[in-house]
């Protein structure tokens, strides 16, 4: 079959879609009469027509004749594109007459006196792919490597390369010609070339070369170091025995100027040694170029790379000692690289330099507090603080030393530090009590200048939970009551309201005597206006947080005073009741006052219901002091705490064990399957025909009918399963679409049949998309003989994880026909967004973050025929690709009901957030309830909730166990 799309073209010129095709007359007057100008617009205007399909036989021997002869370096730039995507050939094949006299031009171009003409020409003969053009020119092209200039000789060399692979018996003598210009080159870039050449032509000739200049390769330029690290790479797979010839050279390139060469020296060595010392040098390599590379995405890149060499047990031994080297990459500015880079520390922190690890991060957490406050400051913060809250676990020894460093975040104007820090007071104080007093003290200095009431909240509880002492106990309520200021509350405020009331005092005479310029006194006056104190002197923290409305907080002090009082009056029952009667009495008239001051009015906001139930609920415990209701206050509060980090702990081993490379474990007694024996992965081969049939006749659809069938595995991974139909059998013209999606964009393969018995000419696959995609280029038109086919390949750009869909038609002429083009069009390709999304984890502090700043959200209602709440979970976390961030422990059980939110996140870093809310329905078993999605742009939250509702309406079929 002969077509345009097997001719290649490596020019890609825009067209815009509203560019109007001029006409051949002008077209053939402009070539032919007009001056150099003019040729050139006419000139750009016949290849923007031929680009886009249009045949202009009758204007080539125009060219030839009165555009080709000129001088012009703009029409001789035009001219090497147009003689590049003419059509050369005649229909059956055979090379047009004309291009005889196009041929003498080529050999006098490479002639030309001009080095530019010259090396451009060359260039343009390595896209020729008519070995009857080629031939003429062969004498020409050798002299072309003697040129003087390097340009014209470095082309020449890339021509012959070209030449000699696609056709050999044009220059047979390649390799050794190339061999011998080698030997004697002088220019950095002409002998790349010529290395290149030898590499995939003659790798012999190649290794000669280079054991000849193995000493000089460091004093070698870069293009050429990166040639010489490929064919070492490619020789030493090939014959492990070489890998002492050349592993010297690549410990050489180590230290290359050049930071791709050190790059690909550096994953060359690792490849071909597992020696510690390859492991450090490369691993030391990688470091450098990331703490000296400039570019974010360069410094991920090679990140990436130190985090692959982590994964291999022998490596990471070696990699262990270089964990002081790897957080000088804390120095960058971008908060990704410091995440990979903590991270990666953490997984290669030993006892050995935990020491240091934590000096180093104390130094970082300081130069926090003297940058100026952005949003990335306090997120880097956060991580910090995660970071050593980790090592402090992890290596309970050095926990003493990182508790004072991070309750100075407590004071910290972002909530994000501070909260963590609270995390990880709540759990180093449970787990390490040793260090309880010091917590406990450190946690009193601060308590003042903390500015959350979040973080309040937590510090409140601490206190309570852990103040055990009848010196703690009285130091916090101490605390506390600086905290909530002078008592009665509501009487203060009234107090010092009325103390404001007094506004302006005038100072007439008493006022101060200047001299002006002109030696005179003036006398000044003023008006001092009193300004309210409420304004001016800032309350404190607990009792602005009552003023403002926060009655939460007050509940959360009377939890503490609860357990306060019931330890305190433990210590002293025996001893002297009275006093702990008088304590409990204390901390009672407080509670009090805070419920007068919610009634009063003088706060922004009442006390709520609830709040104020669960303060009067405290006073008569503390008056009661029930036996029973202490217990639940003194011990199941801690038991509850305890089960919760246990279950901390097991998720994060679950994660870890996840995250794991499962091991090959073979029985003794079970088949070997040869991969010779076996292409196709399956367990035998008697079942391998069937299976392919299977697949030929049912399509996708057996993909997911078969789970439990042994050809589960093979149909999941066969293209079939993305072969969309575009038309139907019975169309003149049936085509078919493979959908490869690869990340950032979408290559769709389509396969186009002629099933008439007409020549089908200009056949033309129009395209077009909806959503955030783009069509890359257009489709050449193509010509079809009576039952043939073809494939055309079309790249479509996705920019955000949206529901795409590309829709088009198929436009042909009818060879020998006069009339209108024909139409096929063709059925719709849905890009599903699933290919994008995956599964993603974050804390719930984040999530009630995310969920609070974006700004989409779709709610869609459950309508589906499964009755078990569990069920519906797997079955929409297996069809959205999110992950289920509520505990498992939390869903198990059968109690009518489920609360679960759900967490992804795209390849373009986009997140989205969903809560499930389902129940069983009072009248029928069905579950029902409805979803609610979150996303930061409206196409994410809208495509999530367009597949969650085909999600319902499809069959759901549980998998086999």
């Amino acid at each position: 079959m002969s077509s345009i799309v097997e001719q290649p073209c490596y020019t890609l010129i825009n067209i815009s879609s509203d560019y109007e095709m001029p006409n051949e007359m002008q077209l053939k007057s402009d070539l032919e009469k007009g001056d150099s100008k003019t040729k050139i617009e006419a000139l750009k205007k016949v290849i923007h027509m031929i680009a886009n399909g249009e045949r202009l036989p009758g204007l080539l021997m125009i060219i030839i004749r009165f555009v080709l002869p000129l001088q012009d370096h703009t029409i001789k730039k035009l001219l090497l594109i147009f003689w590049e995507i003419v059509p050369k050939t005649t229909p059956d094949g055979k090379l047009l007459q004309e291009m005889i006299l196009v041929c003498d031009a080529y050999r006098k171009d490479l002639q030309h006196p001009n080095e530019y003409l010259r090396g451009s020409t060359l260039r343009f003969l390595c896209k020729l792919k008519e070995p009857e053009l080629l031939e003429p020119l062969m004498p020409a092209i050798r002299a072309c490597l003697e040129h003087r200039h390097s340009y014209v000789r470095r082309n020449a060399v890339l021509a012959i390369f070209t030449i000699y692979r696609n056709f050999e018996f044009l220059i047979p003598d390649a390799p050794e010609l190339i061999a011998n210009f080698l030997d004697g080159e002088q220019d950095m870039s002409c002998k790349r070339n010529a290395f290149m050449m030898l590499l995939h032509a003659d790798q012999d000739r190649a290794l000669t070369y280079l054991a000849s200049c193995l000493d000089q390769v460091a004093s070698f330029g870069d293009i050429l170091q990166l040639v010489i690290v490929e064919l070492i790479y490619k020789v030493c797979h090939a014959n492990p025995s070489e890998r002492s010839r050349f592993i010297r050279c690549i410990y050489n390139l180590l230290n290359s100027s050049s930071p791709a060469v050190r790059y690909e020296a550096a994953g060359t060595l690792v490849t071909l040694s597992n020696a510690p010392t390859a492991v450090k040098a490369a691993a030391s390599c990688y470091i450098e170029l990331i703490v000296k590379e400039s570019d974010n995405n360069v410094k991920l890149i090679v990140l990436d790379r130190l985090i692959a060499l982590k994964e291999h047990p022998s490596h990471e031994r070696v990699l262990q000692d270089l964990v002081m080297d790897i957080l000088r990459v804390l120095s960058s500015t971008d908060l990704e690289v410091r995440k990979k880079t903590l991270n990666l520390a953490m997984d290669l922190v030993s006892s050995r330099n935990i020491e240091e690890m934590v000096f180093v991060l104390k130094n970082e957490v300081e130069k926090t507090h003297n940058l100026a406050e952005h949003e990335d400051t306090g997120k880097y913060r956060q991580l910090l603080v995660r970071t050593l809250h980790t090592c402090s676990i992890k290596f309970p020894d050095i926990a003493a030393t990182v508790i004072p460093v991070l309750i100075e975040f407590l004071s910290d104007s972002i909530e994000l530090a501070a909260t963590d820090v609270m995390v990880f007071l709540r759990e180093a104080i449970y787990l390490f009590e040793s260090l309880r007093p010091l917590i406990i003290q450190r946690l009193l200095e601060v308590f003042q200048s903390i500015k959350s009431a979040n973080v309040h909240r937590a510090a409140l509880w601490i206190l309570g939970e852990f103040a055990n002492s009848q010196e703690d106990i009285e130091a916090t309520i101490e605390q506390i009551k600086t905290s909530l200021g002078d008592m009665p509350l509501v009487e203060d405020e009234l107090k010092k309201a009325a103390g404001d009331s007094e506004n302006i005092e005038e100072f007439g005479s008493s006022g101060s005597q200047l001299v002006t310029s002109d030696g005179t006194y003036a006398t000044q006056s003023a008006f001092i206006i009193n300004t309210p104190r409420s304004s001016q002197a800032k309350r404190p923290p607990l009792r602005q947080y009552l003023i403002d409305g926060d009655f939460y907080i007050g509940a959360a002090l009377g939890t503490t005073f609860t357990k306060l009082g019931i330890r305190y009056a433990g210590i002293w029952e025996e001893q002297d009741s009275i006093k702990a009667n008088q304590f409990c009495v204390k901390l009672m008239l407080i509670l009090t006052y805070i419920l007068k001051l919610g009634k009063s009015g003088i706060c922004s906001k009442p006390i709520g219901i609830d709040d104020g139930d669960k303060i009067m609920e405290s006073i008569k415990i503390l008056n009661d002091r029930d036996s029973e209701i202490e217990e639940i206050y003194t011990k199941e509060c801690s038991k509850s705490l305890n089960e919760m980090l246990a279950a901390k702990e097991d998720e994060e081993s679950s994660n870890k064990k996840a995250k794991e490379k499962p091991g090959n474990k073979v029985n003794v007694d079970d088949a070997i399957v040869f991969l010779r024996t076996s292409s196709n992965g399956t367990e035998g081969t008697e079942n391998v025909f069937e299976l392919s049939l299977n697949q030929a006749v049912a399509g996708g659809s057996s993909i997911h009918q078969n789970n439990s069938d042994g050809a589960s595995g093979l149909s999941t991974n066969s293209k079939l399963n993305k072969v969309t139909q575009l038309t139907g059998f019975s169309d003149p013209v049936y085509a078919e679409a493979y959908v490869h999606v690869n990340q950032y964009d979408i290559v769709l393969d389509v396969l186009i049949v002629n099933q008439t018995g007409d020549t089908l000419q200009n056949c033309t696959l129009e395209l077009a998309t909806m959503g955030d995609l783009k069509l890359v280029e257009k489709p050449q038109p193509v010509v079809l003989a009576p039952h043939d086919f073809c494939n055309i390949k079309a790249s479509v750009k996705v920019a955000s994880t949206e529901n795409g869909i590309i829709f088009g038609n198929i436009v042909y002429d009818i060879g020998g026909a006069i009339g209108d083009r024909n139409v096929v069009v063709l059925d719709d390709i849905r890009i599903d967004i699933m290919d994008y999304i995956m599964p993603a984890v974050c804390n719930d502090s984040e999530f009630r973050q995310m969920w609070t700043e974006f700004e989409w959200e779709n709610k869609v209602s459950v309508s589906t025929s499964l009755t078990d709440l569990n069920e519906y979970l797997a079955h929409l976390l297996k069809s959205t690709n999110m992950k289920c961030l509520t505990p498992e422990k939390a869903l198990s059980g059968q109690c009518g009901f489920m609360a679960a939110n759900l967490y992804a996140r795209s390849i373009f870093g986009e997140d989205a957030l969903a809560n499930l809310s389902i129940e069983k329905g009072l009248d029928k078993p069905q579950v029902i309830g409805h979803i609610r999605i979150r996303a930061k742009s409206q196409g994410m939250a809208l495509s999530l909730g367009d597949k969650i509702n085909m999600m319902q309406k499809r069959p759901y079929k549980a998998v086999a166990a």
